[in-house]
């Protein structure tokens, strides 16, 4: 399995070269020892592991606040039909609304600093949790449920065994889901309105037309998300162990 990860990764390495070489200018697609060149001078300097630092923060926080708000939303609107059928429409609608458009309003709101770009990537990342989270409140077993209430199981024992039994599954692929884009969404937002970060330095780097520094940073993200991502996959591997599910 790495070997062939390491095979692809050559050939992707391989494919940029020849394509770079093709175009022959630096300010459209500089080579991949261009890349790597620049990104060693990136490495060595402090400014970048504090622009990493700051992503990762965010990120951080932006996941707290995206399973925090969206589970237990998800919870309360997946218990009752009618009110999931009450807000089902305005979180489709939240969901729905293009990042461009909450990136406008942040901006109008708070302006460029560092609060901008979490709050925009919750408000774009929550509706999808909240939702997966509603979804599968609602297709717990009722047989189950029944059972439970005939034999007076205590609430919260139902809670733990039967509804997280059943959400579980769906939370980790929204947790997988939302790990995949929160890096995205952040980078662009900390572009758009905020005032330091990977997405900043990228924005620097355009206004100084230094292409081959977008590369490096984007690099950076690259990996520092798979990195994360990795991680992730462990630890929800691990609990869906723990929960017999896997």
């Amino acid at each position: 399995m790495r070997k062939n990860y390491l095979v692809g990764f050559l050939l992707l390495l391989g494919f940029w070269l020849i394509i770079s070489l093709l175009v022959g200018s630096d300010l459209i697609l500089p080579t991949p020892i261009t890349v790597f060149n620049t990104l060693v001078v990136l490495l060595k300097d402090p400014r970048t592991y504090q622009a990493i630092l700051s992503t990762l923060t965010k990120i951080l926080v932006v996941l707290i606040a995206t399973l925090t708000v969206g589970v237990s939303l998800g919870f309360i609107i997946g218990l009752s039909d009618k009110i999931y059928q009450l807000f089902r429409p305005a979180i489709l609608v939240i969901q729905a609304v293009p990042i461009i458009t909450w990136l406008a309003l942040v901006m109008f709101a708070f302006g460029i600093g560092w609060l901008g770009p979490v709050v925009v990537s919750v408000l774009s990342l929550f509706p999808h949790v909240l939702l997966t989270t509603a979804v599968g409140v609602r297709s717990t077993d009722v047989k189950l449920k029944e059972m439970a209430m005939i034999y007076n199981v205590p609430k919260w024992k139902i809670v733990r065994d039967i509804y997280l039994g059943s959400v579980i599954p769906q939370m980790v692929a929204a947790l997988q889901v939302v790990m995949g884009n929160v890096w995205k969404v952040v980078v662009v937002a900390e572009y758009m309105c905020g005032d330091r970060g990977i997405g900043v330095m990228i924005a620097w780097a355009r206004q100084s037309v230094a292409v081959d520094r977008v590369y490096a940073y984007t690099a950076i993200t690259v990996i520092v998300g798979l990195v994360a991502e990795n991680i992730l996959n462990r630890y929800t591997r691990a609990l869906l162990k723990e929960w017999e599910i896997a």
